[in-house]
C-alpha cells in the first residue's frame, strides 16, 4: 500500500555528511516525502513546538534521531518528547552511530519506537530507507493523528 500523502520526516542530525547520506538514500525512495532537517536538539524542540523560525511547519510523521549532538543530545530530545501530551505519539527513530548496548536500552527505556544502527555505505543507507518506508508506512499501523 503506497501512502495517500507526502510523508512528513523531521531529520534530527549534526554532521553535514550525514544529512547529505540521507537525502541522498530519501531521494531513492519511491513513495511522497519530505524531508526536514534540524541541526541539534534545541532546534528539534523548536520545530516541533512550531517556534520562531518554524512557525507553520507541519508536524512530522516521523522522526529520525541521532543521539550525538551539540546543545542537547538525543536521549535528552526523547525524554521531553515522550513527556509532552502533544508530541509523544509522533514515532521516533534512533539513527545513529552508537552500537552501544547503553544507548540501545536507554533509548528503548525512553520509548524510542525503533533504533537502528547508521549503515557505513550509501547502498546500505538506502537499504535501510526502504526498509524504513516499507514498514512505517505499508506495514505498521501509526496513530490515526499521524496516518498518512
Amino acid at each position: 500500500m503506497k501512502p495517500t500523502k507526502t510523508i512528513e520526516i523531521l531529520l534530527v542530525e549534526d554532521n553535514p555528511a550525514d544529512i547529505l547520506l540521507t537525502e541522498e538514500a530519501f531521494s531513492e525512495a519511491e513513495f511522497p516525502h519530505r524531508l526536514h532537517v534540524a541541526r541539534d536538539g534545541v532546534d528539534a524542540l523548536n520545530f516541533l513546538r512550531r517556534q520562531g523560525p518554524y512557525a507553520g511547519v507541519p508536524t512530522p510523521d516521523v522522526i529520525l534521531l541521532d543521539l550525538n549532538m551539540p546543545r542537547m543530545g538525543g536521549l535528552e530530545v526523547l525524554d521531553v518528547l515522550k513527556a509532552d501530551a502533544e508530541l509523544r505519539n509522533v514515532p521516533v527513530i534512533v539513527l545513529t552511530t552508537s552500537r552501544a548496548e547503553n544507548d540501545i536500552w536507554r533509548s528503548y527505556n525512553l520509548h524510542a519506537n525503533a533504533y537502528i544502527p547508521k549503515p557505513v555505505t550509501v547502498s546500505e543507507f538506502i537499504d535501510v530507507i526502504q526498509s524504513f518506508r516499507a514498514f512505517w508506512f505499508s506495514t505498521a499501523a501509526l496513530s490515526p493523528k499521524h496516518q498518512p
